[in-house]
């Protein structure tokens, strides 16, 4: 029997967190799901006990893996290891995600399964302006989407990924991009492009704790908050203009925007979700 949800975490040198993460996800989900956990060289003593893929290369002990391609990695294990095809949905996590509630799985696939158009879903976050918009209606599609929880169609994954064994560069996002800056909303660009929309949901509410990256940079062996930052859009700007021609974010975001004008003029009897 087909499993509905594949939930992948990622993980370097938090497994405290990491587990209680995996907790609270077993805990207060009933639903049928597998939990994956992608350690980005973390070490050896600071494994998860929920390990799944310990990526351990010189590279990532160094550097880890980052967003991107950290869920290229656990995608592509998955797809290599034929499982990638068993299941419905991929929740894909950042461990220093707070997901609220009981039964946040069922609710997120009642979602998806109520609108068949939606390819990418993402709770709602308390210090996200997107819940102003959403305080008459719990749902809505958008153009931008922060990456911490994406709620992900297994269809639209094997649609849009292009994967190689053993290199993260390639997948469901651009790892070429290392942090990640943009890398969002050209997915986002994808989904609509491919007739799949992006929405937020507010029945689900979900938290990202910035105090780990603030307070345990050292332990996480990564850069220093204010440092990450600076990386983090430098080097997305540099990946925009190399690869799209952009030369700022309001160019990204124009391009993702045509692709969702253009959805909703294929798609009239949505038009109740658009912002």
């Amino acid at each position: 029997m087909k499993k509905k949800i594949a939930v992948i975490i990622l993980n370097r040198n938090l497994p405290l967190i990491t587990n209680k993460l995996v907790n609270n996800i077993n805990k207060k989900n009933s639903i049928d799901k597998d939990i994956y956990v992608v350690e980005a060289g973390s070490d050896k003593k600071k494994l998860s006990k929920y390990c799944t893929w310990h990526i351990k290369d010189k590279t990532t002990k160094k550097n880890g893996l980052r967003y991107p391609r950290g869920m290229n990695c656990g995608l592509s294990n998955l797809y290599f290891e034929n499982k990638i095809q068993d299941y419905d949905y991929f929740f894909l996590l950042t461990n220093d995600t707070e997901l609220k509630g009981k039964n946040y799985l069922n609710e997120l696939v009642k979602i998806m399964e109520t609108n068949k158009k939606i390819g990418i879903l993402s709770p709602c976050s308390k210090d996200w302006g997107e819940k102003k918009i959403l305080k008459k209606s719990n749902l809505k599609f958008f153009w931008y989407i922060h990456n911490t929880a994406y709620f992900i169609r297994g269809r639209l994954i094997q649609e849009l990924s292009n994967f190689k064994k053993n290199n993260y560069k390639f997948g469901l996002f651009d790892g070429s991009n290392f942090r990640g800056y943009g890398t969002d909303s050209e997915l986002i660009a994808k989904s609509y492009a491919n007739g799949y929309a992006c929405a937020i949901t507010s029945k689900v509410w979900a938290e990202e704790n910035n105090s780990y990256l603030l307070n345990q940079s050292d332990l996480i062996k990564t850069d220093n908050y204010n440092k990450n930052l600076q990386l983090w859009t430098k080097e997305g700007f540099n990946w925009m203009q190399k690869k799209y021609g952009f030369k700022n974010k309001w160019d990204l975001n124009f391009y993702v925007k045509s692709f969702y004008d253009r959805f909703f003029e294929q798609n009239k009897y949505l038009l109740k979700y658009k912002i």
